[in-house]
């Protein structure tokens, strides 16, 4: 990893990708209700507040594993809401 900088644009492109595409799908299935769907928008903005407290948590005893573990939690995360937006179609 090249340094925190690049860590939170990853977590702000990923989820902010991830809200577009509810968003799109909201846009194209206006004929179906949106509960699910904003409950995925919710989820990926709490994903995106708990990933970025933690880049910022300034007492880890090993930077390079705790950033390590942010990126494969926002992997997994991530994976986790596209499924969840494959579902609601």
């Amino acid at each position: 990893m090249a340094n925190v900088r690049d860590l939170k644009k990853d977590i702000n492109y990923v989820l902010g990708d991830i809200i577009e595409a509810v968003y799109v799908w909201e846009y194209t299935n206006t004929d179906k209700d949106t509960k699910k769907s904003e409950e995925i928008i919710d989820e990926a903005i709490e994903t995106f507040d708990a990933l970025i407290a933690k880049v910022n948590a300034k007492n880890v005893e090993s930077p390079k594993a705790h950033f390590k573990a942010i990126n494969t939690e926002l992997e997994s995360k991530g994976r986790a809401l596209i499924e969840k937006i494959n579902k609601l179609g």
